[in-house]
């Protein structure tokens, strides 16, 4: 092995190692002065080896319980309790291996996946990339997965404590997807439903990442219309007693007519609800990183806007009769609020933990509960969809 490349190695071997321990202290004592010196260690990894080890650090369980969240912040909706709005997206546990050690950041509930039939690598690495400048994210790791059966295996042998999460206001969601080699998408989707369905409070349809070839296809009306009449029947034979609700999650990315036809589709099928929205192909003019133009999906302060007027669309569209769960750019009690002022019951981060890490969910429900209370709202529920009320 040639010196340099060995020198390299070591380097990382040791970055690895004092990040690790600065992380490790960091979460162990819950001290944000420590996650402040640990993040700038963390980001001097390659950011998949970075959220790699971040996800190990959560299964241990070592963050500190959670403060419990204030009445004002509880949602009902999709048939259970949340005892606060603030969720995990999908994408920081693909593999459902961290599940427990994630609830304790304080998240009101956590979505893992997305999760594919059959295992699949994804697409070649480098495939995700920090827009530092930008506080943002491009990637383009193309449904990296386990497969249904491992992460199956890992929800069954904790099926029980996730019952008791559910009961205290902690639902689990999966994010469901096909696989790229795949000839029959309903097919993929329709065995998410019967092997994850079971072990889930929702489940999501994911048709909206803009890395998997010919996905967004999905979400034309007629071809929507029949990937959801077979996913809701898979998930009504489901053999339990607490059937999952089904929402579909979709691109910022739509045209007019798009989202029109989305919503008409969702409403006379009867689907649960809406997650809005996926990571944009689009590229704003105000992005200052040089990492901008990588292809991909953004995600982060960018995308903030532009999903929060896709939630505003979508609400109008739905007349405020389908759930929706706000996702993109959410970094601070005011984002999360504008999102449910435009009509999310719900919002989920994942791009602020990249670059704030755990202490920004605290911070995030601090603020909300702040300015719910300066803006004359008892509690969430009733701030949701403000923005529409004349």
């Amino acid at each position: 092995m040639a010196a340099p490349l060995r020198g390299r190695l070591r380097a990382l071997a040791a970055a690895l190692g004092g990040c690790g321990l600065l992380l490790g202290s960091a979460l162990a004592a819950g001290d944000e002065r420590l996650y402040a010196a640990a993040m700038p260690a963390l980001r001097a990894l390659p950011p998949e080896a970075a959220h790699g080890l971040a996800l190990r650090f959560a299964a241990l369980g070592l963050l500190p319980p959670a403060r419990p969240d204030g009445p004002a912040l509880e949602v009902r909706v999709l048939g259970h309790r949340f005892c606060n709005p603030v969720g995990l997206a999908a994408g920081f546990d693909k593999h459902g291996e961290a599940t427990d050690g994630l609830y304790k950041m304080g998240f009101g509930f956590v979505e893992i996946g997305t999760v594919t039939p059959q295992p699949q690598e994804g697409n070649p690495r480098p495939r995700v990339f920090r827009l530092e400048e930008d506080e943002a994210v491009i990637n383009r790791y193309g449904f990296n997965s386990h497969g249904h059966a491992a992460v199956e295996r890992r929800l069954r042998a904790r099926q029980d404590a996730q019952l008791r999460l559910t009961r205290v206001g902690m639902p689990l969601g999966v994010n469901l997807g096909k696989n790229k080699s795949s000839t029959d998408a309903a097919a993929d989707y329709v065995a998410g439903v019967r092997t994850l369905g079971p072990l889930a409070d929702y489940l999501v349809v994911n048709v909206s990442s803009p890395n998997t070839p010919g996905l967004r296809d999905l979400q034309g009306k007629a071809e929507l219309q029949d990937l959801l009449t077979k996913v809701l029947a898979a998930r009504d034979a489901l053999p339990c007693a607490h059937k999952p609700a089904v929402l579909v999650k979709i691109s910022p990315d739509l045209t007019t007519q798009d989202k029109q036809d989305i919503a008409s589709v969702v409403c006379e099928l009867g689907v649960d609800g809406l997650i809005v929205s996926n990571t944009t192909v689009s590229r704003p003019s105000s992005l200052q990183s040089r990492q901008r133009s990588e292809p991909g999906g953004l995600s982060g302060k960018p995308l903030r806007e532009l999903s929060t007027q896709t939630i505003r669309d979508m609400y109008s569209l739905t007349r405020g009769q389908v759930p929706i769960i706000g996702v993109g750019g959410v970094s601070s009690g005011q984002d999360a609020l504008e999102k449910i002022r435009a009509g999310a019951s719900l919002v989920q981060m994942y791009t602020a933990l990249v670059y704030h890490g755990p202490p920004v969910v605290r911070a995030v429900k601090q603020e909300l509960e702040e300015l719910l209370k300066e803006q004359g709202f008892r509690n969430v529920m009733e701030a949701v969809g403000a923005d529409h009320q004349s």
